[in-house]
């Protein structure tokens, strides 16, 4: 339990109002979308809450905020929109959340320089919509633009739909404002580049809230394009479809959008137009018109030349209209369903076999009912693949009245655990990279040590401890215990 003296001068130092206390003011910010932490409290078997949440309005309440905690010791969790999907976000009674939604501010558009600044509470819709007023675009749009923030997207080191042209998150950020963990603001990036030593942006990016607070954001932009074209293939096979993509990118191309599906996934997300026993490769082009038609030309004779064969261009208005239309996890929970997806991804070279070795012990999983997975992300050197499980109670635990009531069981969470260890020690033992854009949290703290080594763990526990050293942000997350 946080201390009443601390609540006061909480209360006295940023209003009364901002400092939430009982259970129903604190209850939609005791976790992120994890689904496991959605299945814990759909089955109340989770109760756990913030001893109190504070919404500042501005960097100073942040730093002030900050400065009592680091004072009395208390554990101070950031939050933003809580869209996170991988268990960033568990505080308990002894720590201090902080809303940042209330830092909304739309603080600069500069449309000469072409850079904007936002607060870090400013909702990534909110963003994309004012500097497209002026004719522009951040290029960042992750499926979650509407439920996440623009600081959220930094913490996370997120990506976007459409960000084979555009650029990830690290791409764009031009400059950020930080509160230490003593309640020192630090201002760094000032430039369009520079060599002044190591980049220290890069601390912050993906730290998820462990080293520090990110108060505002400036990201660079792009004038919006001048023409958008659609492009969807059959694949006759994984291996045609990897290659087409392979040829394009290491060819120069960039498609802002390029999405691979499998046969599964093919057939469930485009059934109007898939082939039985084919896979679909949706591309998008866009920017200058005669760049776009350059591009679409040469990416045909790319496709033609693996052996793809052209599909419905409609596709691509479908996905677009309908990307992130998803179930929320409790109307699956109620069909003795855990469904979760995992991105990681790896090089030309060995994405095939991780995709193998991933549907394969997935597959075998015990109460395992579907194992898919596209591409999205691509690069001169490899790809990512982003799998789909949906997992209900193994058999041999599974309650046998009905299955809504295996829910209310640790059952699924057996398979869902089991689930990540499969696809975590697959994408390992075949050379892949066990996170691509969702991020650590605490599903995939055990499985650090796979990305890292155990020798870049501890250059991690040292940057922690130095950045740090009382331990007092966000405890629990993204660092595997030594």
């Amino acid at each position: 339990m946080l201390a009443d003296d601390l609540l006061i001068r909480l209360r006295d130092a940023l209003g009364a109002d901002r400092v939430l206390t009982s259970d129903t003011d604190v209850d939609d910010r005791r976790h992120d979308y994890w689904v496991l932490s959605h299945l814990q409290a759909w089955s109340e078997t989770f109760d756990d809450r913030p001893g109190a949440v504070v919404r500042p309005r501005s960097t100073a309440d942040v730093q002030a905020v900050v400065r009592l905690a680091a004072e009395t010791g208390t554990a101070v969790v950031p939050f933003g929109l809580g869209s996170g999907v991988c268990g960033g976000i568990r505080p308990d009674q002894n720590m201090l959340l902080v809303d940042l939604s209330s830092m909304d501010r739309i603080r600069k558009i500069d449309d000469v320089n072409l850079v904007a600044t936002f607060d870090a509470g400013v909702n990534g819709l909110v963003a994309e919509e004012a500097v497209a007023a002026l004719g522009l675009t951040i290029g960042h749009w992750p499926q979650s633009i509407a439920l996440s923030t623009v600081g959220g997207w930094v913490s996370t080191r997120a990506a976007g739909q459409f960000s084979t042209a555009y650029g990830n998150i690290e791409d764009m950020v031009y400059a950020l404002e930080v509160v230490l963990p003593d309640g020192t603001l630090v201002e760094l990036g000032r430039a369009p580049r520079a060599a002044a030593g190591p980049d220290l942006r890069h601390i912050f990016l993906g730290a998820e809230g462990t080293m520090g607070i990110v108060t505002g954001v400036t990201l660079a932009l792009h004038r919006q394009p001048e023409k958008r074209t659609w492009r969807a293939f059959h694949t006759p096979s994984l291996t045609a479809g990897l290659e087409a993509q392979r040829l394009i990118m290491q060819a120069g191309w960039k498609p802002p959008v390029m999405r691979q599906y499998d046969a599964r996934e093919a057939r469930r997300t485009f059934r109007p137009w898939s082939i039985k026993g084919r896979g679909i490769l949706l591309m998008a082009h866009e920017g200058p018109a005669g760049r776009v038609d350059a591009e679409v030309a040469a990416v045909d004779g790319l496709a033609d030349s693996c052996g793809l064969t052209r599909a419905d261009d409609e596709v691509g208005p479908h996905w677009m209209e309908n990307r992130n239309h998803v179930p929320s996890w409790e109307e699956l929970f109620e069909q003795g369903l855990i469904v979760d997806t995992i991105e990681v991804s790896g090089p030309w070279t060995g994405v095939e076999a991780i995709y193998d070795a991933v549907l394969a012990d997935v597959g075998a999983v015990d109460g395992v009912v579907a194992v898919s997975a596209h591409s999205s992300h691509a690069y001169r050197t490899g790809v990512n693949l982003y799998f789909t499980f949906a997992a209900a109670a193994p058999a041999d635990t599974a309650d046998s009245t009905d299955s809504a009531d295996s829910a209310d069981s640790p059952d699924l969470e057996v398979a869902y655990l089991a689930c990540w260890h499969a696809v975590m020690e697959a994408t390992a033992r075949n050379g892949g990279g066990i996170a691509h854009h969702h991020g650590i949290g605490r599903v995939r703290k055990p499985y650090l040590a796979h990305e890292l080594g155990e020798s870049g763990l501890a250059l991690l526990r040292t940057l922690k401890g130095a950045v740090d050293p009382h331990g007092i942000m966000n405890p629990g997350n993204l660092i595997p215990d030594t």
